[in-house]
């Protein structure tokens, strides 16, 4: 592992974590904002330990937003989390455009952030797409990265896109017909992909628009209950009974989410979460109609590089995970294994794709705390 001068940095400026009291470091601030360009401002939070080693949070999406839950893996008393909202997404503003918004300028607004906070090097923690866009920034600037540790890999795969947005007979049985929604028999991805995008244009939320935004998010939670409830089965069986019980507490919360949902999904007056939701699905058809803007082979080259420059890679992926399926990090971490075996781990624990399952929670912790 790399040396804790490595981890060193300047005097960081204008930081929310800064104006914080030593008692409340831990709380999620107010966001601070740094400007990239194109009219985007990049909001961002830093939270623990300010010379403590410093961590850079990938969310997930595209078009979601860093949250407190994602600080769950750190040790805050020892590490400093930086957690920005990518370009659009969440408090970073304009909110919900895609105007300039590419994986390449998602890279160069982190390490504009790096820049701006001073830091010399800092590790990576990402889930789900956010795998994506750190293995680009690493494989960019492989000389910043102490280490990536990547949850639920996304290789932006025709499959894993198409199970979420063409869902199966089953699903569609459970959340019933939906008739705004373009995925129907014989309706190709790229088509479904363009005609979703198209109904998430309007800057205000039409009656189109609230329809698809609410399927996409019942089609989310559909494949994130899936993989959950397929753990669960294997638990009962194979943890223990402390682990089966935080399991269906995991379990039940999510299964009153999505009753919530969708006794709600046909009432035609906007929710404030509606426009947030049209928000994050605008961008997301936007990088997925673009294949998050990577080349064919570039995320397998990325890993090949990384291991060869022997940058360490912490692969941890739910050994039930319905959207992003665990042989993305089998394939990933084998390649890496070959080419620097001591640099690369896979972990999979039991549990779905969420980094809050008590599951996956743990072994994220084990991994992003562990000495280095």
């Amino acid at each position: 592992m790399n040396s804790n001068n490595d981890a060193t940095k300047d005097q960081p400026r204008d930081t929310p974590e800064s104006v914080l009291p030593a008692g409340r470091r831990s709380a999620w601030p107010a966001p601070a904002y740094l400007s990239v360009g194109r009219g985007h401002r990049l909001a961002f939070r830093t939270v623990g330990n300010p010379d403590g080693e410093p961590w850079l949070l990938v969310h997930g999406g595209p078009g979601s937003s860093c949250q407190p839950g994602m600080l769950a893996p750190l040790d805050l008393t020892r590490q400093w989390a930086v957690a920005p909202d990518q370009r659009g997404c969440g408090a970073s503003r304009p909110r919900g455009k895609t105007t300039a918004s590419t994986t390449h300028a998602l890279v160069a607004d982190m390490e504009a952030l790096r820049c701006h906070l001073g830091i010399k090097r800092w590790s990576l923690l990402a889930g789900s797409w956010g795998t994506v866009v750190a293995l680009a920034y690493a494989r960019a600037h492989p000389q910043r990265v102490r280490r990536l540790v990547l949850r639920g890999a996304f290789a932006l795969s025709r499959r894993e896109v198409g199970g979420l947005l063409q869902p199966s007979r089953r699903v569609q049985q459970i959340l019933g017909r939906e008739a705004a929604w373009p995925a129907a028999p014989g309706v190709s991805l790229p088509a479904t992909l363009a005609r979703l995008r198209q109904l998430l244009q309007s800057g205000t939320p039409g009656v189109a628009g609230l329809r698809v935004s609410r399927r996409w998010a019942l089609l989310e939670s559909a494949c994130v209950s899936n993989g959950m409830r397929r753990a669960l089965r294997q638990a009962v069986t194979q943890a223990s009974a402390k682990q089966v019980a935080a399991m269906r507490r995991d379990w039940a919360a999510l299964r009153r989410r999505q009753r919530k949902a969708q006794a709600s999904r046909h009432r035609l007056a906007p929710r404030p979460s509606d426009r947030a939701a049209l928000h994050k699905f605008r961008i997301q058809a936007h990088y997925l109609q673009h294949r998050g803007f990577v080349r064919p082979g570039a995320l397998d080259g990325a890993v090949t590089g990384l291991a060869r420059l022997g940058v360490p890679v912490d692969w941890v992926h739910g050994a039930c995970d319905a959207v992003c399926p665990p042989a993305n990090s089998r394939a990933w971490a084998a390649v890496g294994r070959r080419l620097a075996p001591q640099q690369v781990t896979l972990s999979e624990p039991l549990s779905g794709h969420l980094g809050a399952e008590s599951g996956m929670l743990a072994a994220l912790r084990a991994v992003v705390r562990r000495p280095g």
